[in-house]
């Protein structure tokens, strides 16, 4: 008797993603926090979910938070250090924003209510005939 076994063999590409040099914090561009760090970017090719073989690897900039990632290049932008950030951009003000008049807190009083509790009252009508 033939035994005819089938075994699916899984196979693909892998990224890992591991922090290499310095690990000051930096300010991501996209979500504003301090958690871009240096990294080292590796693609591996694996069979059976083992990595077998590197096949390429690269410096990157990555956000923990937002995941963003950029590649480092030599002599190229890199993103500010904590200390070094300056104010936050700009954002919309309505025009005369500085000006707007709100009374003094106390010039209003608080007025309680006394709840009403239970159903609400349903006035009858008697029907005329």
């Amino acid at each position: 008797m033939d035994f005819f076994f089938c075994l699916p063999i899984l196979f693909g590409c892998k990224t890992t993603v591991k922090p290499d040099g310095d690990q000051i914090p930096r300010v991501c561009p996209r979500c504003n926090n301090a958690a871009v760090i240096s990294a080292k970017s590796r693609d591996w090719f694996e069979i059976c979910f083992v990595p077998l073989i590197p096949m390429s690897s690269k410096h990157i900039w990555t956000c923990s938070i937002c995941q963003w990632s950029m590649r480092v290049e030599a002599g190229g932008w890199e993103p500010t250090p904590v200390g070094q950030a300056g104010p936050p951009p700009a954002g919309y003000y309505p025009p005369n924003w500085q000006q707007a008049h709100y009374p003094p807190a106390n010039q209003y009083q608080y007025q309680p209510q006394t709840p009403s509790y239970g159903p609400p009252q349903v006035q009858q009508q008697v029907p005329k005939y």
